[in-house]
């Protein structure tokens, strides 16, 4: 063990432990979930480092002493490429607006750097996790827009997986566009439709998404970095506030912009709430996706019957035969967790209060997952369910035939009260509303096919001869 000291007195660390006495000290004040702070988040964490570290490198910090400053640059370069991550030991939900977390990372780069350096771990004499790792900084600047470029990276493959799913249901749609079924509002039959036109109203909201998920980069590119604790630049140089956001963008690549207020910056969270309502809007759709999924695959014998999940595991223990549709009820829960802590998100940005919201830890706990839950369900749905989705041919045509709903197709010909008469006989008589039409002579079958074709069901309004 090595002894470390802080203004509330000694704490004993492992001798081996790259963190120090205030990490130590979060992990027994913080023993919430044992959820570690996602990887995403600590790489995105170190590139702000490193950004803020070659800005000060630029301006002319640690001149006197370059071997030190490239020793500290390093180990921030390999925070930033995950190489440290195993080293970050608070637990995601902390008190402090973050303070924790921050902490933590300095201290692993701190000793980190003294390892480079071939110094004992802890010698802060040499290379200080304050004085050196947070040089121009705050927990206050670094912590959110840590944060956000995490949440930019995410939502990058988020958008890819959006994509990739919607290309999934267009493909679908063209592979059922001739196949009519029947359509229906409030549980209800109500007109014909074909599965091809289901499929594309599903492809169609899923790159709504895609766009809304898209524009949220811009919500997210505009950092507070260089306002250290209120905005206001305290103990930060007036050129380092203006290089630090330049410095990390060229790392990072990203479009990432200085805000033109630090101080409203750093007090307000409220871009995070319009984040995560588009997010929950995603997972809006995907709820209501997947409950059509569920429902058009009910049976297979007793229900809608009309698609056919593909098969991923055994349904039941007492119930031979039977495969439920797990990969839906599973994304289901996932847009149900995103709704849940989108609720949350509110709460905690809602909660900040003057000049700085203490409970960024949930904010961040809660939209980065959100953005993981949603590509993740994605993913799973389009490579576990769209893709091996089949179509029940014979059942959509049988349903056709029997529906009332087939009638609907038949009222610009006939008139709504025929039409009433042959629904009220056809669910009376057990005939078929073809059987009815072709007996009474109301058309030919010529014409009542061509009423109920896949192009005639799919046509906008009606045409008029």
């Amino acid at each position: 063990m090595r002894i470390e000291t802080d203004s509330l007195g000694q704490m004993e660390i492992p001798a081996d432990a790259l963190y120090g006495i205030h990490t130590a000290r979060a992990m027994a004040n913080f023993p919430f979930t044992s959820r570690p702070v996602p990887d995403v988040f600590v790489r995105a964490y170190g590139i702000v480092k490193q950004a803020c570290i070659q800005a000060c490198i630029a301006l002319g910090d640690w001149s006197d002493n370059k071997p030190k400053a490239a020793a500290i640059l390093h180990a921030a370069m390999e925070m930033a490429d995950g190489r440290l991550s195993q080293h970050i030991k608070v637990d995601l939900f902390q008190g402090g607006a973050g303070t924790s977390l921050n902490m933590n990372i300095n201290e692993v780069i701190a000793n980190r750097a003294l390892q480079i350096f071939g110094l004992p771990l802890g010698a802060y004499d040499r290379i200080h996790p304050l004085d050196d790792i947070n040089h121009c900084q705050s927990t206050n600047d670094t912590f959110p827009t840590a944060m956000r470029i995490a949440a930019i990276w995410l939502i990058q493959k988020l958008e890819l997986a959006l994509v990739g799913l919607q290309q999934s249901f267009q493909s679908k749609e063209s592979e059922f566009a001739d196949i009519v079924k029947i359509g229906r509002t409030e549980y209800q039959d109500a007109a014909l439709t074909t599965l091809g036109r289901e499929m594309a109203a599903y492809a169609e909201a899923i790159n709504r998404d895609r766009w809304r998920v898209y524009k949220c980069v811009e919500r997210l590119r505009v950092v507070n970095l260089g306002g250290t604790a209120i905005g206001t630049g305290l103990a930060a140089p007036r050129d380092y506030i203006f290089q630090v956001t330049e410095t990390l963008r060229d790392i990072t690549g990203l479009g990432l912009a200085r805000a033109e207020n630090l101080v409203e910056a750093t007090q307000n969270t409220d871009v995070f709430v319009e984040v995560s309502g588009i997010l929950k809007a995603c997972a809006t759709s995907l709820l209501k996706i997947c409950g059509d999924l569920r429902l058009l695959s009910s049976g297979p014998t007793g229900g809608l019957g009309e698609i056919a999940l593909p098969p991923r595991q055994t349904g039941s223990s007492i119930m031979p035969g039977k495969v439920n549709p797990v990969i839906p009820e599973s994304v289901s829960e996932a847009a149900m967790q995103v709704m849940g802590n989108d609720t949350v998100i509110a709460q905690a940005c809602s909660a900040g209060s003057l000049e700085l919201n203490a409970f960024m830890p949930l904010i961040a706990a809660n939209l980065l997952e959100n953005i993981e839950l949603l590509t993740t369900a994605c993913e799973i749905l389009k490579l576990f369910c769209i893709n091996g989705l089949a179509a029940n041919r014979a059942q959509c045509r049988q349903s056709v035939e029997n529906a009332t709903a087939t009638v609907t197709a038949l009222v610009e010909k006939l008139g709504y009260e025929r039409c009433d008469q042959i629904a009220k006989l056809a669910a009376t008589s057990g005939k078929t509303i073809r059987q009815l039409v072709l007996e009474q002579n109301l058309m030919t079958r010529t014409d009542f096919d061509a009423l109920i074709s896949p192009q005639s069901v799919c046509c906008l309004g009606n045409k008029r001869t």
